[in-house]
């Protein structure tokens, strides 16, 4: 048996980086990175179908998830930025 579950943040998380351009701008080995750290900041908002989600969740709390997920996104596009000039340095 295999089970549909996904994080429901990660989905978000995708649907920003794609609308911002940074799926096909960013080399996917930094993209990963940047993924990780970025949700490693988060909850995990566990979901089953994606179109029940939309369908069902409420305006303000997506807004606030999308807003927690951009923070969280600006804090870890910092962090490998340190992180790789740091890497560079050595």
């Amino acid at each position: 048996m295999q089970l549909e579950i996904r994080n429901y943040y990660e989905v978000l998380l995708l649907e920003i980086l794609s609308d911002e351009g940074l799926m096909d701008e960013l080399p996917e080995d930094y993209l990963a990175d940047l993924c990780c750290v970025t949700l490693n900041q988060l909850p995990v908002r566990y979901i089953r179908h994606l179109v029940d989600t939309y369908f069902f969740e409420d305006y303000n709390e997506l807004k606030q998830m999308k807003e927690e997920i951009q923070a969280a996104l600006e804090k870890s596009r910092a962090f490998l930025k340190a992180n790789l000039n740091k890497d560079r340095a050595v």
